[in-house]
């Protein structure tokens, strides 16, 4: 008998622990050269936890969603709807557990939040940012039609520069027409449970 799917729903304010958690084992994975270790592995999880307890519990013009694999938490896409003109939704945070990549959980992230964007706004693009030295990151950007951008330097988290190492890159993706992310979207099952 097959496993049982991903079930994906739009997150509650009782999710921030749980959402917290996902996101620091990702940035603890990942960051690694861009953050400073000190930051990673000492202050990132009450960060946090703190930052997604203040976004959860306030969600006005953000989407947030997320991907759950027999009651864990396996996947999230934090999305702020009106950032910019010109690119329109942002994704702030795509992170998926590590031991599930690669089952089409980050595509259908992706997925529900162009639904997500485009039901918000019609004519809105959506962008992310990726570290230049995640180029696995890149790549599954890319391949989902992702055209880079531009290329910034890395805000620190919380203002505070001493969390940086050094003056680490990223590149902008984005996509203009985010229809094209619902082509697998609209391949399986894609809406969300309450």
């Amino acid at each position: 008998m097959p496993a049982p799917a991903p079930r994906f729903r739009s997150a509650r304010a009782e999710d921030a622990p749980a959402v917290a958690g996902l996101h620091a084992d990702s940035w603890q994975r990942h960051y690694r050269g861009a953050y400073a270790d000190t930051f990673l592995d000492d202050e990132a999880p009450a960060y946090l936890a703190r930052m997604w307890t203040e976004r959860l519990a306030a969600p006005a013009d953000t989407r947030t969603i997320l991907a759950e694999h027999d009651g864990e938490l396996v996947g999230l896409a934090h999305t702020f709807l009106d950032n910019d003109p010109r690119w329109g939704a942002l994704v702030d945070n795509l992170h998926v557990r590590h031991t599930v990549k690669r089952q089409g959980i980050g595509t259908r992230l992706l997925a529900l939040t162009a639904a997500a964007v485009l039901r918000w706004s019609p004519t809105s693009g959506l962008y992310l940012w990726v570290l230049e030295q995640n180029a696995t990151a890149q790549a599954f950007y890319a391949a989902r039609g992702g055209e880079r951008a531009g290329r910034g330097d890395v805000p620190a988290p919380g203002g505070d520069v001493a969390r940086l190492n050094g003056k680490p890159a990223c590149f902008r993706f984005a996509w203009r027409a985010p229809s094209s992310l619902l082509v697998d979207h609209d391949r399986r099952s894609g809406s969300l449970n309450a």
